[in-house]
């Protein structure tokens, strides 16, 4: 029996950790507007319809208002990879290059509950 109760705990655990995904852009000051619109149409189809996305938020940092990070949350890298293949993300890459400075290397991590 203790095994089958180790397993669920395990599969549980499984379960509630979560695929972190952390991306940050120095945008150009006078684009910030506009990648703000494309990172928005990017992060609400990412909830609305990917049912692997748990989370993602746009976070414009206080200090440097041209550098927006988004930290997005998927149930599992599957998941991610799928939301790869969408067509609003194709619509986000091809809008905001001309818009940014510098992209930042996208960080990878697992989220554990509290």
């Amino acid at each position: 029996m203790a095994l089958n109760r180790e397993s669920e705990e395990s599969s549980m655990d499984s379960r509630n950790q979560a695929f972190v995904v952390v991306a940050e852009f120095e945008v150009k000051t006078e684009c910030v507007r506009d990648f703000l619109a494309l990172a928005r149409d990017d992060a609400r189809h990412s909830l609305a319809d990917e049912h692997g996305c748990r989370q993602f938020d746009i976070v414009q940092l206080d200090e440097t208002p041209a550098r927006i990070m988004f930290y997005e949350v998927y149930d599992d890298r599957a998941a991610f990879d799928a939301h790869l293949q969408t067509q609003h993300l194709d619509r986000f890459r091809a809008g905001f290059p001309a818009l940014i400075v510098a992209e930042r290397l996208v960080r990878f991590g697992r989220r554990e509950p509290a």
